[in-house]
């Protein structure tokens, strides 16, 4: 199961009162912040830009960008990540570039951190290389990264899923 964008607000207005999965893994969202979501079972091959949050708990091969990430405990992405707040529970390949990185669970991360406030948990497995990031970190937009003013962010990332969903169907 994966949803690509939902609103926080539709939900209170709905009467949903209990915790979902995504609501649980970042607590820290304003109730008006819109959360993308990577189901598990699900791959994107391609990159991944969100305005908002981004919850991964499928595969990413890619660069994933956003204002906050977290990398399920289930999840596996390889490429290079970017965000203000980063929290890996999962496997995770690649460069990661935050404000503040934390490496949860059972977290197993391979490759390079750049970040201004490291956490390191204990039981993770972290091979690699962890500098400090001396510069604000700057995400572009959803408009610059596709070339268009009015891409939204959710048609963007089910296209990409609907591509990959149909050619595993094949």
């Amino acid at each position: 199961m994966g949803y690509f964008s939902q609103e926080k607000a539709a939900q209170s207005k709905n009467g949903s009162n209990g915790a979902s999965r995504a609501e649980a893994a970042a607590p820290s969202l304003s109730a008006a912040t819109t959360v993308s979501t990577l189901g598990t079972g699900m791959l994107i091959t391609g990159n991944i830009v969100c305005e908002g949050a981004a919850q991964i708990f499928g595969r990413v091969i890619g660069d994933v960008q956003a204002i906050e990430i977290v990398i399920g405990e289930s999840a596996r992405v390889e490429g290079n990540i970017s965000a203000h707040e980063i929290a890996i529970e999962g496997t995770f390949k690649g460069t990661v570039r935050g404000h503040s990185v934390r490496l949860k669970g059972n977290a197993s991360v391979d490759g390079e951190i750049y970040s201004k406030s490291l956490t390191v948990e204990e039981n993770v497995l972290f091979e690699g290389v962890s500098r400090r990031l001396d510069k604000s970190i700057e995400l572009p937009s959803c408009a610059q990264a596709c070339g268009s003013t009015t891409a939204p962010v959710a048609a963007t990332a089910t296209a990409t899923a609907t591509t990959q969903m149909s050619e595993l169907a094949i």
